[in-house]
C-alpha cells in the first residue's frame, strides 16, 4: 500500500500512566510455526537464537506484518486481495504465528507486575521465561487477558514474552455470501472477514495480537475496572448555573498478597476528597463502592450541535494502613444523563440528554482499518470528520467490534452520541434463508458455539468502556437479536448490575427502536434515490440504516484503481472488473443528467454532484419532519475501512468526497432549505431556544449569475422544530429557466450576519443540467495565508464580470508531489462562487515542516490550478 498517511500515523512507545504502564508495541519478531519446531517454553528464553525471524507489527494482524514487511502485495490496491493466500483454503497453520518480544522488567518488596492484552484472535497460548502464563488456551477476539506475572519474572530483568497466535476455528468460506458461508460466526470474531457487500475478504481474517498489550506494575493491589456513574436531575439548558449532579463510583480491588491489606480507595474531585475503607484477605478481590459525591454547578457534556463537550478526570488510588500507594488508575468522564422514551406520534424511540429531547443525526460504522491498523490519530480525524458532518451519533455496526477506548476518547471529546451493537447479524445469524450460507437457519441461529464465552467476553467489554460520556445505547445486533440464552442474561442481569444507565435495543431495527408499518426489513433503502423522495417518502421512523454511493474524486480513485482500468462506467453496462471488486454501486441514470462521461476523472466530478445532493437531500427531508414523522436517522454508512466504492463521507485515506459536505450542509443546527416538492422555504432549528427576529432571503439567478429576483422575510423559529416560511414557485416561473437557474437561500440575523447559506442548482424544464454543462469557463482568485501551526485561510474570488465559478473543490497538496495532505479538515468544499464575490474557507491539517505546501482549487468549469501558501 501507498502510505499516504506514514508520517501522520506513525505509532511509538507512550507510557499511559507515568512510570507504572507501558506498552509492548515495537521490537516484536514472529515467524509460522510451519518454519519453527521449537515450543513456547525454549522460545521464550532469552538464550534461544531467534535468527531469521521476521520483524513484525504489534498491535496488528499476520496480514500487516507480511504486508510491512512486503511478502505479499497491497490487498486495498487493485484486484492484488485476490492474490494473497486465504486461510480457508490453506489451513488455520498457514496463518499460525509465533510472536516474540523481549522486554527489561523487575519487582522489589510488594510490587507486582502484570500482563494486560487487550486483544488476540483467535486462540494464544503465552509464554514467558520459559514457562506458561495461561494455564488454559485462550480463546476469543473480543476478550481482555490479564496475568500476574511477578513470579515469572527474571531475576536480572531481562524477559522474554512468546505467544503462538492461532487464526479462528472457522475461518468460512469466502464464497461471495455477507460473512462468506457464515460459519466464521461460530466463533466469536469479525464476521466481516469473509467478505460482506461493501469489502472483500481479508485473508487471515484479522489473527494476530490486534490490539495492545501493556506490562504494568503496582505497589502491591492491583485496581481493576473503575466504574463512574453521573446523574443530572431534570431538564437542563447548556449555559447558564447548574443544579448538582451526582457522581456514584465504584472500583474492583485485588490483594495478591500473601497478607491482609487495609486502607482506604479514595480520589478527588473539585478539591474534595471521596474515601471508603477497604480491608482484603491475602488472594481476596472486592468490588468497592463509594460514598456518593454532590458535584456542585457541574460542566455538563452534551452531543455535537447542542452544548460543549467538557471531560472530567480523577484518580482513584489505594492508599494502605501505613500510607504507601499502592496503586493508581485514572478515569476520564463527562458529566451527563441520557435518557430514552417513546414518541407515540412517530412510533419510535426518542432520545435525551439531559432531560432535553435529541433530534438523532447519525452515521453506520464499521471499524477503522479493516486489518485492524488502528492509531489514536487515525481515530480522532475519523470522528472529528463526522463533527464536522454535524452529526451527533455514530452506530458500530455487529459483525466488527465493540469499539477500543481510543475511539471512544476521539468520541467524547467531539460530543458524538455511540450506539454500540454486540456481535451479531442477521446474515450470519440466520434471518434470511441463503443458499451461501452452509448450515440452516435453525443452526445459525445458535451461532457463536460457546455461549458462556460470549456473556464473559460481554462482561468484560461492558466494563472496558462503560465511562466514556459518549457511549449513549447497547444493542444486541445487527437486525437480529442474540440467541436467547445470551439475549436474556445479558439485558436482565449483566448489562443492569455493569452499567444500569443505558436503554438496551433488542436489534438494529426493532420495533422498540422504530415501529416497522412499511414492512420489509425495517431499514434501507441503499441506492440511490429522488431527491425529493426525501421530502415525500414517509419511511421508519427511526431509520437505523438509509443511505447510497459514496464513490470519491480522481485523485481517491488513482490511489487504488490502476490506470488500464480507470474506464467510467455508463448507465445499463457491466463495470470494470476492478470497480467491481472494489464493490462499485451503479450510479446509472442518476450521472447522465450532466452529460454522458468522457472518461473517469469526468465521471468521478459528476459523481460529487450526485453524492452532494443525495446526502444534503436526506437530511433535510427527515430533518424537515422532526418529532411529526421522524425522531431520527442513521445514515449506511458513513466510512469504509477497505477502498469500497459505496457508503462513505471520505474514503480510506481519509480523503473527503462531497457527501461529507453536502451532509455537513443538510445537516447544521440551523439551517435554510427548499423543499423541492413545493419551493417552500422551510428553516430547521435543533437548537433549544427560539431563534428571533431572523430574515429569510431567497435570491434567483440566472445562468450568467445575474441576479433575476429576491424574495425577503422576517421570521423566528421555535426551538426544536422545522419552520415553513414561503415558496419560490412563482418567481422561479416568472424567471422562465429554459436551461435552469440558481437558488440562492440565506438566513441573515439583524446585524445582517449569514446564519445559514443554500445554493440549489436547478435544471431546465426536462430534468438535464444543460445550463450547466454549456457554462463559460470561470476563473478565480485565490489567496492564502496560514494563521496559526497546521492552520490556514483561504480566500476565494470571483470577478463580477465572469461567469458563475461553480461546485469548487479546494484540497492542500504537497507542492513537491502533487499528492493531497491528509487529512485536512475544511470548514467547507465544493461550494460555488457568484460573480462578483469571494468565499473564506479554513484548513486545518497535521502540518510537517519539511514538506512544502500549495493550494490547489478545481470546479465543474474551473481547471485545475495550483496557488502558493502566501
Amino acid at each position: 500500500m501507498k502510505h499516504y498517511l506514514i508520517i501522520f500515523f506513525v505509532l511509538a512507545g507512550i507510557k499511559l500512566t507515568a512510570q507504572q504502564r507501558y506498552e509492548l508495541n515495537s521490537g516484536w519478531v514472529c515467524k509460522a510455526i510451519s518454519e519453527e519446531s521449537r515450543k513456547g517454553e525454549q522460545l521464550s528464553l532469552e538464550s534461544t537464537a531467534l535468527t531469521g525471524w521476521m520483524r513484525a507489527t504489534v498491535p496488528g494482524t499476520v496480514l500487516t506484518t507480511l504486508l510491512d514487511n512486503q511478502k505479499i502485495p497491497d490487498p486495498f490496491y487493485g484486484m492484488n486481495n485476490k492474490h494473497i493466500k486465504d486461510v480457508y483454503d490453506t489451513g488455520n497453520a498457514h496463518y499460525t504465528y509465533w510472536f516474540v518480544k523481549s522486554f527489561e522488567q523487575r519487582a522489589k518488596g510488594d510490587e507486582q507486575v502484570w500482563l494486560k492484552l487487550r486483544g488476540v484472535n483467535y486462540r494464544c497460548d503465552i509464554y514467558l521465561n520459559g514457562k506458561k502464563v495461561n494455564l488454559k488456551t485462550h480463546e476469543g477476539m473480543h476478550l481482555r487477558q490479564q496475568y500476574n506475572i511477578t513470579p515469572l519474572l527474571a531475576p536480572d530483568g531481562k524477559n522474554r514474552l512468546a505467544l503462538l497466535v492461532q487464526p479462528p476455528d472457522f475461518p468460512g468460506a469466502a464464497n461471495g455470501g455477507q460473512g462468506g458461508d457464515g460459519t466464521i460466526a461460530k466463533g466469536l470474531t469479525t464476521p466481516y472477514t469473509a467478505g460482506w457487500d461493501w469489502i472483500q475478504p481479508i485473508r487471515d481474517r484479522n489473527t494476530g495480537i490486534w490490539d495492545k498489550i501493556f506490562v504494568e506494575k503496582t505497589g502491591g493491589l492491583n485496581l481493576e475496572n473503575p466504574h463512574v456513574v453521573t446523574l443530572v436531575p431534570g431538564k437542563r439548558l447548556p449555559s447558564g448555573k447548574q443544579e448538582p449532579a451526582l457522581i456514584r463510583t465504584s472500583c474492583e480491588v485485588e490483594n495478591p498478597l500473601n497478607k491482609t491489606v487495609s486502607g482506604h480507595l479514595q480520589y478527588t474531585l473539585e478539591g474534595k476528597v471521596v474515601k471508603a475503607a477497604v480491608q482484603l484477605k491475602a488472594g481476596e478481590k472486592k468490588l468497592v463502592k463509594l460514598p456518593d459525591f454532590q458535584l456542585q454547578n457541574p460542566k455538563l457534556w452534551w452531543p455535537n450541535g447542542y452544548g460543549a463537550h467538557p471531560l472530567y478526570t480523577i484518580s482513584f488510588t489505594f492508599v494502605d494502613a501505613a500510607g504507601k500507594l499502592a496503586d493508581k488508575e485514572s478515569v476520564q468522564f463527562g458529566v451527563r444523563e441520557i435518557g430514552t422514551r417513546w414518541n407515540e406520534h412517530t412510533r419510535s424511540r426518542e432520545n435525551l440528554v439531559n432531560g432535553q429531547k435529541i433530534f438523532i443525526k447519525g452515521g453506520n460504522w464499521i471499524i477503522s482499518d479493516a486489518m485492524l491498523r488502528f492509531s489514536d490519530e487515525r481515530y480522532d480525524a475519523e470522528v472529528r470528520y463526522h463533527r464536522d458532518m454535524n452529526l451527533n451519533l455514530i452506530r458500530i455496526w455487529g459483525g466488527a467490534i465493540i469499539e477500543r477506548p481510543e475511539f471512544y476518547q476521539a468520541c467524547d471529546k467531539y460530543g458524538m452520541l455511540v450506539f454500540q451493537d454486540f456481535w451479531f447479524s442477521g446474515d450470519c445469524n440466520g434471518k434470511w434463508q441463503d443458499p451461501l450460507k452452509k448450515d440452516d437457519q435453525w443452526t445459525r441461529r445458535q451461532y457463536p458455539d460457546d455461549h458462556a464465552l460470549v456473556l464473559t467476553a460481554a462482561a468484560d467489554q461492558i466494563k472496558m468502556i462503560r465511562n466514556h460520556p459518549s457511549l449513549a445505547f447497547w444493542c444486541g445486533g445487527n437486525e437480529i437479536t442474540p440467541p436467547d440464552d445470551i439475549l436474556y442474561p445479558l439485558k436482565e442481569k449483566i448489562l443492569p448490575e455493569l452499567d444500569g444507565t443505558r436503554y438496551f435495543f433488542d436489534y438494529s431495527n426493532s420495533n422498540d427502536m422504530s415501529y416497522n408499518f412499511l414492512g420489509g426489513n425495517g431499514d434501507g433503502p441503499y441506492t440511490i434515490q429522488d431527491p425529493k423522495s426525501f421530502w415525500s417518502f414517509r419511511t421508519y421512523p427511526y431509520n437505523s440504516e438509509v443511505g447510497s454511493v459514496g464513490l470519491g474524486d480522481y485523485a481517491s480513485l488513482k490511489r487504488f484503481i490502476p490506470e488500464g482500468n480507470m474506464t467510467p462506467p455508463q448507465n445499463g453496462q457491466q463495470p470494470d472488473s476492478v470497480w467491481a471488486y472494489h464493490k462499485y454501486i451503479p450510479y446509472d441514470h442518476h450521472i447522465d443528467p450532466y452529460g454522458k462521461a468522457k472518461d473517469a476523472k469526468d465521471f468521478a466530478m459528476k459523481a460529487q454532484l450526485v453524492n452532494y445532493e443525495q446526502y444534503r437531500a436526506l437530511m433535510e427531508g427527515f430533518s424537515s419532519r422532526m418529532w411529526d414523522w421522524y425522531t431520527g436517522t442513521i445514515i449506511w454508512k458513513t466510512q469504509n475501512p477497505w477502498t469500497a466504492m459505496r457508503g462513505q463521507m471520505y474514503d480510506y485515506y481519509l480523503d473527503p468526497n462531497a457527501c461529507l459536505y453536502g451532509l455537513r450542509k443538510g445537516s447544521e443546527p440551523l439551517h435554510i432549505m427548499m423543499n423541492p416538492l413545493d419551493s417552500m422555504v422551510t428553516i430547521v432549528n435543533n437548537g433549544f431556544g427560539v431563534v428571533r427576529n431572523v430574515m429569510v432571503q431567497a435570491s434567483l439567478y440566472d445562468m450568467e449569475g445575474k441576479l433575476q429576483q429576491q424574495i425577503q422575510a422576517f421570521t423566528e423559529i421555535a426551538a426544536s422544530t422545522s419552520q415553513r416560511t414561503f415558496p419560490v414557485n412563482e418567481a422561479l416561473k416568472k424567471l422562465d429557466a429554459k436551461t435552469g437557474c440558481f437558488v440562492l437561500l440565506k438566513l441573515l440575523d439583524a446585524r445582517q450576519n449569514v446564519l445559514s447559506e443554500n445554493l440549489y442548482w436547478m435544471p431546465a424544464p426536462d430534468g438535464k443540467y444543460s445550463g450547466l454543462q454549456n457554462m463559460k469557463a470561470a476563473k478565480l482568485n485565490v489567496s492564502s495565508r496560514k494563521t496559526g501551526k497546521g492552520q490556514l485561510e483561504v480566500v476565494l474570488k470571483n470577478d463580477a464580470g465572469g461567469p458563475v465559478a461553480f461546485f469548487n473543490r479546494v484540497a492542500l497538496v504537497n507542492a513537491a508531489t502533487g499528492e493531497r495532505i491528509l487529512p485536512a479538515f475544511c470548514s467547507d468544499n465544493y461550494f460555488t462562487v457568484l460573480p462578483g464575490e469571494g468565499k473564506s474557507m479554513t484548513i486545518e491539517f497535521p502540518e510537517e515542516d519539511s514538506i512544502p505546501l500549495s493550494i490547489e482549487v478545481y470546479g465543474w468549469n474551473l481547471k485545475s490550478q495550483l496557488f502558493p501558501i502566501n
